[in-house]
């Protein structure tokens, strides 16, 4: 009986956590006086990371760079992470699980701390937009093979 409980497929969050915060403001007081719609370029990153047997990091990072003109208004970067405890999973499942499924979970606690810091920082919030994130997967997996696992 417990052969067949211990072949059960298993997927838990242990936990989700802010692993890195940074803002930088590095034109101001001045840059804040000045007139003129800010540019706004966002950057994902997803990293997959094991930390045990059958436990692993998924962390997702976003890179919020705001300009006006050719100088920097401000810079956030945040990277959500969570562990997950992921058991007698087919292997064929555990990419898209660990690319798809986990950074899903992750990634509404990022969008909130990129909207609370940069309000918090004295700006208007930065939303971050819904990711597909099988398309997102499905595109590294054309460009250059499996997410670290």
């Amino acid at each position: 009986m417990a052969d067949i409980q211990d072949a059960q497929p298993v997927f838990q969050i242990q936990r989700v956590y802010l692993k890195d915060l940074s803002l930088e403001q590095p034109n101001s007081p001045q840059i804040l006086v000045e007139q003129g719609q800010p540019s706004v370029d966002i950057n994902l990153a997803v990293e997959v990371q094991p930390v045990v047997e059958g436990i692993y990091e998924v962390a997702v990072t976003a890179t919020v760079t705001t300009k006006l003109g050719d100088r920097t208004l401000f810079l956030c970067e945040a990277k959500e992470a969570g562990i997950f405890e992921i058991r007698n999973i087919e292997e064929d499942q555990m990419s898209p699980i660990l690319g798809i499924a986990c950074p899903g979970i992750v990634y509404p606690y990022l969008r909130a701390v990129v909207a609370d810091t940069v309000t918090r920082a004295g700006f208007p919030p930065v939303h971050l937009a819904e990711v597909n994130f099988q398309a997102m997967y499905e595109a590294q997996q054309q460009g250059n093979g499996a997410l670290n696992a």
